[in-house]
């Protein structure tokens, strides 16, 4: 997109919403073969048979996982994570230590040289490393989670995952490249183009935001291929040997936090890939990249689990230790309440997170929701939580760790996690692409029975075959949502003091799903602009599958970790709180007035209001394309050393 400085400037060529919403709905994965906790939520039905009893890893897992959660920490008591924040970078030495123990393929099966670990020990393992230093396990979460080895395990061909998996489960690191300077979530603007010629694919374009690409060997990239009169063409996944001639690795990006991770922007001029290495096939990229995430952001929550759990150490610590007018500082209701928080909304998160990757791991059911509501409800609250934090801590929250030190005090890195914990609301989709997303499923079955009523482009016939079809399926799905067991007084009595809060799960399921057909029936085709009534929506589904997942996990654990009814019940009154304020704000808020003050800012409106500062220089673009600079490949690229 081509803009101009001027406030008032629009855009002027590329794809138009139409066409980008086409692309987005093609790399949609549209059957549901399996059932999902999380779909049938939003359609108003708790059920609690999908997951209850309460999923525990097998005990080939845990045979696996268990002791090497052991090698993993005594690894992460040697990271040195003030060197690393220091230096911006993680030292060879530490990425030695992490290949000996086999970190880069701990999703990578056994017969390719990996450790074979489930996606319920992976994320235990990086929730583990990031209390060490979240830049290492940002790097092994972008290796693992959308880098080479989940993507060719899932879709790469024999000769692939035998020329690749070996590699990146020893102590190769590899990236995945999508973003571009001009392209963030609307994958229609991809400009990265992949001409077949002969038996190869010829690269040309630049990718923005490649983490790990400075240290890389492998890449996953995905560029457009045209189409010909004979052959398909679209968005393609390729694996890239990250010193193919003519790539150019041209800046290492620095950021707010994380300043351990090597970031990048590299280009691809005349670069050539053999069609070997198209993974799945040509036009797959797209449907690629969105199943490798269903499962990878589930390592995202990961690390904002263990960043909370971390907080609560912190906060038990100082509130318990310092003392004002006459108490503990925790003492004092204002303290307490964040405390409060904190310990509940850890526990509350690493329900949701337990419970995903358990489903994921036994692959019996459809976790595409729950993914993207524990990676938004996760990075969301993590954010909260870590936030909360710095305020209990006051001054002390916002001095680095070096500075407490030198001043004889515990270094705790509150300032720090603060910076590194901010990107996650960003990472793998931001809080409003989750929103947008989230929401597409939560109203499919609404589409798939009625969306050609409000499709323009529909015919007569159509829109006539939709309305009986919609009739037929309304007929039957609104009177369930009158009334069910959450409003029978002795309802799931078997979850004893947590069953008032399940009941209220299952009336707000219903509530809900009736939300969600009013605002159907209110916009219809205009609901997908009625993003901020969309977002909460979300918002309610996230909150309510997190108290059905405390609720569960406390009631199977009540025996051996008892402590967990009281923490689970603590969560949900807190959430039960937000759920009815939500409700709320679904038909009471300033959205209309927002939007069109957002219009008059952005057509150059109250532009009075910005005087009185010094402004960026008017004559730097907001967005240009890269232009290189005196870095090149060998100027950027540090080569990790291969253990012996």
């Amino acid at each position: 997109m081509s803009t101009a400085t001027h406030p008032t400037s629009t855009p002027t060529h590329g794809p138009s919403a139409r066409e980008a919403r086409t692309v987005a709905e093609a790399a949609r994965q549209t059957e549901w073969t399996k059932p999902s906790f999380g779909k049938e939520l939003f359609l108003g039905r708790l059920r609690l048979d999908l997951i209850e009893p309460w999923p525990t890893p097998s005990p080939e897992a845990k045979a696996k996982g268990e002791p090497y959660l052991k090698r993993v920490e005594d690894v992460c008591r040697r990271i040195d994570g003030a060197r690393i924040e220091r230096d911006a970078s993680i030292p060879d030495e530490t990425f030695a230590e992490l290949a000996d123990i086999g970190a880069f393929g701990m999703k990578v099966p056994e017969p390719y040289g990996g450790q074979g670990l489930s996606q319920y020990y992976f994320n235990k393992a990086l929730t583990l490393i990031g209390s060490a230093n979240p830049a290492v396990a940002a790097t092994l979460s972008a290796h693992q989670s959308i880098g080479v080895p989940q993507p060719v395990k899932m879709f790469g061909t024999t000769a692939q995952k035998d020329e690749y998996l070996p590699r990146v489960a020893a102590d190769e690191i590899s990236a995945f490249l999508l973003t571009e300077p001009d392209v963030g979530s609307d994958p229609a603007r991809l400009a990265t183009t992949a001409t077949l010629d002969g038996d190869s694919y010829v690269l040309d374009g630049v990718k923005l935001w490649a983490t790990n690409g400075t240290i890389a060997s492998l890449y996953v990239v995905l560029a457009r291929v045209p189409a010909t009169a004979d052959k398909r063409g679209g968005i393609t996944a390729f694996v890239v040997e990250a010193d193919s001639p003519g790539i150019t690795v041209e800046r290492r990006n620095a950021f707010v936090g994380l300043r351990g991770i090597e970031n990048a922007l590299i280009r691809f001029h005349q670069v050539r890939v053999p069609a070997d290495n198209v993974l799945g096939a040509v036009g797959k990229g797209l449907k690629i990249a969105l199943a490798t995430l269903n499962t990878g952001r589930l390592s995202l929550p990961a690390m904002c689990v263990g960043a909370a759990k971390w907080s609560l150490h912190v906060a038990r610590g100082w509130a318990g230790e310092r003392v004002q007018w006459g108490q503990r500082v925790g003492d004092h209701e204002a303290i307490a309440t964040r405390i409060a928080f904190i310990a509940a909304t850890t526990y509350g998160m690493e329900s949701m997170l337990d419970l995903a990757s358990m489903l994921a791991d036994d692959d019996a059911n459809d976790i595409r929701i729950e993914a993207a509501l524990v990676k938004l409800y996760a990075s969301e609250m993590g954010w909260r939580v870590v936030d909360d934090l710095v305020q209990i801590r006051g001054g002390r929250g916002y001095e680095t760790a070096e500075s407490l030190a030198a001043r004889g005090e515990r270094p705790a890195e509150v300032e720090q996690l603060m910076r590194d914990m901010r990107i996650n609301r960003i990472f793998e989709g931001s809080t409003e692409i989750m929103h947008l997303l989230i929401a597409r499923e939560a109203v499919d079955v609404h589409l798939e029975v009625a969306g050609e009523i409000i499709d323009p482009e529909a015919s007569t016939r159509a829109r006539a075959e939709a309305v009986a079809r919609a009739s037929a399926f309304y007929a039957r799905w609104l009177p369930m949502l009158a009334v069910g067991a959450g409003t029978v007084p002795g309802a799931y009595r078997e979850h004893g003091p947590l069953a008032e809060h399940l009941r209220y799960v299952e009336r707000a399921a219903r509530r809900l799903a009736r939300a969600t057909f009013a605002g159907m029936a209110r916009w219809q085709g205009r609901l997908e602009h009625r993003q901020a009534y969309l977002g909460r929506i979300v918002d309610i589904g996230a909150e309510l599958f997190a108290i059905a997942a405390s609720c569960v996990r406390a009631t199977a654990e009540r025996d051996s970790h008892p402590d967990g009814v009281e923490l689970a019940a603590a969560f949900c009154e807190q959430a039960r709180v937000r759920v009815d304020a939500l409700f709320g704000e679904l038909w009471h808020n300033s959205d209309r007035s927002d939007r069109r003050l957002a219009r008059r800012v952005l057509d150059g409106h109250h532009t009075s209001l910005e005087e009185g500062v010094l402004h960026i220089a008017d004559d730097l673009p907001w967005v240009a394309a890269w232009t290189p600079g005196p870095s090149t490949a060998e100027d950027v690229r540090r080569r990790v050393p291969r253990p012996t």
